[in-house]
């Protein structure tokens, strides 16, 4: 009997169609229904909640009771990781989808991926941070320097609220669109909710671009030129 990982059964779980598409449209990082997956998926509600049952005993989605209402979601930061880093590979293998939609050169740009900043944006922000001194990277890995702490605090944020999650303040994510990394961890997610928070930018409705107004594109661009 082999020991190890079984990778085929995370493999199966994730290789039909339309458990792809609603894992796919939790990559946005909202919590989402049955009837809204199915719809993602193109399926009926009962074959959606069949599919939604095996993510969940798979460790692949969670879900929460609001009222009456059921809402799915990915279990955790590790599964959007591996959702994006399955996309850059994809995407470097030629496994494109066949008919691309107005809203992928949006989503190329800027996008949410699960909760923090992806796309040519993504990319900048993590390129410039290297570049400054502010986050050095290894493999995967990447860690916020002296340097780094005293630019984030000065944005504003809250380091110290940050360091006491479970989770990495930083970490590397593979973007499936610039096949190159960009910034994940609790800063992350930090620096995509300022944004926000700024006016800089705001989520665009069903999709999981991120739409910079002209004065957040000019103020971001000048943090991260």
């Amino acid at each position: 009997m082999k020991e190890g990982p079984d990778i085929s059964q995370i493999g199966a779980l994730i290789g039909d169609p339309a458990r792809a598409n609603m894992l796919t449209a939790l990559m946005g990082g909202q919590a989402l229904t049955a009837t809204e997956l199915s719809g993602a998926a193109g399926v009926t509600l009962q074959t959606a909640s069949s599919h939604l049952a095996k993510l969940e005993a798979g460790g692949l989605v969670a879900q929460r009771k609001q009222g009456r209402h059921r809402y799915f979601a990915l279990a955790d930061d590790e599964v959007g990781l591996m959702l994006e880093g399955l996309m850059g590979f994809a995407a470097s293998k030629g496994f494109l989808r066949s008919r691309p939609g107005p809203k992928d050169p949006a989503l190329r740009k800027a996008r949410v991926c699960y909760n923090h900043l992806a796309g040519d944006f993504g990319v900048r922000m993590l390129d410039r941070l290297v570049a400054d001194g502010d986050v050095t990277v290894s493999g995967d890995d990447a860690t916020l320097t002296a340097n780094g702490e005293s630019r984030i605090a000065a944005m504003g944020i809250d380091l110290g609220a940050l360091q006491r999650q479970r989770r990495p303040v930083c970490r590397t994510c593979l973007d499936w669109s610039e096949r190159r990394s960009h910034l994940a961890g609790s800063l992350g997610e930090a620096l995509l909710s300022r944004f926000v928070e700024n006016g800089w930018a705001k989520r665009e409705k069903d999709s999981r671009a991120v739409r910079f107004t002209e004065a957040g594109e000019k103020a971001f661009l000048a943090l991260f030129p």
